[in-house]
């Protein structure tokens, strides 16, 4: 025998949630299934286990899309300041960041146990440890095939996320169910990834694990002026996982390693006043020593500065401003905090997030093509994509 609800959510993370509560403050019967063991695990995951719940000037220029407008409808009617008077009418301590980035104070359990308090007062049941074998379209209804049993109802929605961190469950569901129903899926990759390097670059990255400095970092017409940090396998940092949304295989990135100052000028001016200061001590002014120590030889001779000629020492600050990497590949999903691409948004109404082939059928947060940089706006996509679908199911 099937149980019958007004509306079925797959997905009990940030999107889902937030799409069965408003649902069921509507006076909808609401059901909540994912195959995990718990509710909102990535956001338990995000922030370092603080969760980045926002930001506070997240708009549609920090996000990415096939279509760059799509994102403006669901980000305009339900904001940031929206979600952060949430947090603050249930007590949730939180603090402000750099780049606008909220932070809740103790614990990203917080904002789930927020969820499950809203969920509950709306009247919301959540089925976890359930697996979803089949999903069809009976009538007017959608009938799904699960390993609790079989459930029917008018509406569903999408909100299965990408296919980052498959360890916690991730997986191609919602691009597969799209895929049935006829919707289109833009091309997936990772984003917000760390770089992987090889040959000489590889080694030199592996031998400075740990080593932090600010970088500015660009491709492909962006930029980003944030902490650059080398690992044993490559590059990583937020730098580096911010432009690893705008690069594709095979483009050079570059990196300013100095941004905070014209090396050239210094240099030329440390040889005036300190002529017998070794290069690389001034260098390591500015830069990490370790770092300095491990470009010696390579990028720079150390001299003396009154022995390097000012055209040498120009040479040098530009390797240091435009320091020119081809990345041999990145972490993958594996690491990504977030998938590129998805549900085409040509498919789908900005307004209400349903498929325009398909009454009744929604898509929201990271399953949709749209993502946003790092730094919370990804969170504020999920409430807000979830938020509008949850007016409308």
């Amino acid at each position: 025998m099937a149980k019958h609800y007004d509306v079925i959510v797959i997905g009990a993370g940030a999107a889902g949630l937030m799409c069965a509560i408003e649902a069921g403050k509507r006076g909808r019967r609401v059901l909540v299934l994912d195959h995990a063991n718990k509710v909102g695990k990535k956001i338990l995951l995000s922030g370092g286990g603080r969760c980045n719940f926002t930001n506070l000037y997240a708009e549609p220029a920090n996000y990415l899309s096939e279509n760059r407008h799509f994102c403006k409808s669901a980000l305009s009617r339900y904001t940031q300041w929206d979600f952060q008077a949430l947090v603050a009418a249930y007590g949730i301590a939180y603090e402000e960041r750099k780049h606008g980035q909220l932070f809740c104070q103790e614990s990203a359990k917080d904002i789930v146990r927020m969820l499950l308090v809203e969920s509950e007062r709306a009247g919301v049941r959540i089925q976890l440890r359930c697996e979803i074998s089949a999903v069809a379209q009976v009538e007017e209804a959608f009938e799904l095939q699960t390993s609790l049993g079989r459930y029917v109802a008018a509406s569903l929605v999408v909100a299965s996320g990408g296919l980052s961190f498959p360890k916690m469950g991730a997986s191609g569901f919602g691009y597969r169910l799209a895929r049935q129903f006829g919707l289109p899926v833009t091309e997936t990759r990772p984003a917000l990834v760390p770089f992987t390097l090889s040959g000489a670059e590889h080694n030199r990255c592996a031998e400075l694990g740990g080593v932090s400095l600010e970088a500015e970092v660009s491709c492909n017409g962006q930029s980003f002026r944030e902490a650059l940090l080398f690992t044993h396998r490559g590059l990583s940092g937020p730098a580096i996982l911010q432009i690893s949304s705008y690069w594709r295989e095979g483009d050079e990135v570059l990196i300013d390693l100095v941004p905070q100052v014209d090396l050239a000028a210094e240099l030329l001016e440390q040889k005036r006043q300190r002529p017998r200061q070794a290069l690389k001590t001034v260098l390591a002014e500015h830069l990490p020593t370790r770092f300095v120590q491990a470009v010696t030889g390579d990028w720079f001779e150390n001299r003396p500065l009154a022995d390097c000629a000012d055209k040498t020492l120009e040479e040098v600050a530009r390797r240091f401003h435009q320091w020119v990497l081809k990345p041999g590949g990145s972490e993958g999903y594996r690491t990504a905090e977030v998938t590129l691409g998805g549900v085409s948004t040509e498919a789908l109404s900005s307004k209400t997030m349903m498929a325009k082939s398909v009454p009744g059928l929604y898509f929201v947060g990271e399953v949709v093509d749209v993502t946003g940089q790092l730094g919370g706006f990804n969170f504020q996509w999920a409430w807000a994509s979830g938020w509008c679908a949850g007016q409308y199911v």
